[in-house]
């Protein structure tokens, strides 16, 4: 926005007036005393805040981009809260729990730390925003762990976390369960409500118009996986976002074997060129 744009808009908006609209980070804790601890403390971190806050400034006001703020990671981590208890009980071992002998507990408190901070790199710029949020991300991690572990375990914990928001990136090889899980549960933040920012603004690409067309995702333990992803769709033209940009992140993410996607067209608005998608 230009500031004679910001002029006509009715000027810009302030610092105390983005914050007054706060977001409140909540995720079912599960009888998980950690991950209701964490939630408190980041609740209560304006720097934290600040960073998601310029994130939507750079992704949103900047490059005409979806959300990638605040409602962003919440949305992502209660994904990856959820994708985790899945597949545990479907008999899955998070690799801070086959490795280092921990809980699923602290596997949540990993997935629930990547997916708030992997975007924070956006506050910077796009372009290699995942590299940015790694050492944004590091510093805040030397406050939050040592309030919720040991000096030994909450050093270990920092690189779980690192990984996980490194490899969510283009191209990354999650070498972990939980990495895994965070690529996955960022690419599933798509139901067209988090795409109308860009398309109500007049983009037309066919990533805005794919998206645009997703209108819910549902996850539920599946009936041969571990977890079964259902998207349900009202325009055919979201099949790109599952095909180019879902499929693409699930190649490679370590979750192949647990993940099943079905896809469903809703509604008679449009000629159907299918009835239901699978990968």
């Amino acid at each position: 926005m230009t500031h004679d744009e910001s002029i006509e808009s009715g000027g810009p908006r302030s610092i105390a007036d983005r914050y007054a609209e706060r977001v409140t980070m909540s995720v079912p804790d599960r009888h998980n005393p950690r991950l209701r601890e964490l939630m408190e403390i980041v609740n209560a971190d304006d720097e934290l805040y600040g960073m998601w806050l310029a994130s939507n400034v750079t992704a949103i006001e900047r490059l005409g981009m979806t959300d990638h703020g605040p409602v962003h990671v919440k949305i992502v981590m209660n994904i990856a809260v959820r994708m985790l208890r899945l597949l545990v009980e479907h008999g899955v071992q998070p690799a801070v729990v086959s490795t280092y002998g921990l809980g699923r507990e602290d596997a949540e408190v990993v997935v629930a730390l990547g997916a708030l901070l992997h975007d924070v790199g956006m506050s910077i710029q796009r372009s290699d925003h995942e590299s940015f949020s790694l050492f944004l991300a590091h510093t805040k991690l030397n406050e939050i762990l040592p309030r919720l572990y040991d000096a030994r375990t909450a050093t270990m914990l920092r690189s779980e976390v690192l990984h996980a928001i490194i490899a969510h990136r283009s191209g990354g090889r999650p070498l972990t369960l939980e990495a895994g899980i965070v690529r996955i549960a960022d690419a599933l933040d798509m139901t067209s409500g988090r795409s109308r920012i860009p398309f109500e603004g007049g983009s037309d690409s066919i990533h805005s118009i794919s998206s645009a067309a997703i209108e819910r995702v549902d996850l539920e333990k599946g009936a041969e996986r571990a977890i079964c992803v259902t998207v349900r769709m009202t325009n055919s033209a979201g099949i790109f976002q599952l095909d180019q940009l879902f499929r693409n992140k699930l190649k490679g993410s370590g979750l192949e074997p647990y993940i099943e996607l079905r896809a469903t067209l809703e509604g008679d608005a449009e000629e159907r060129l299918f009835k239901e998608f699978r990968i």
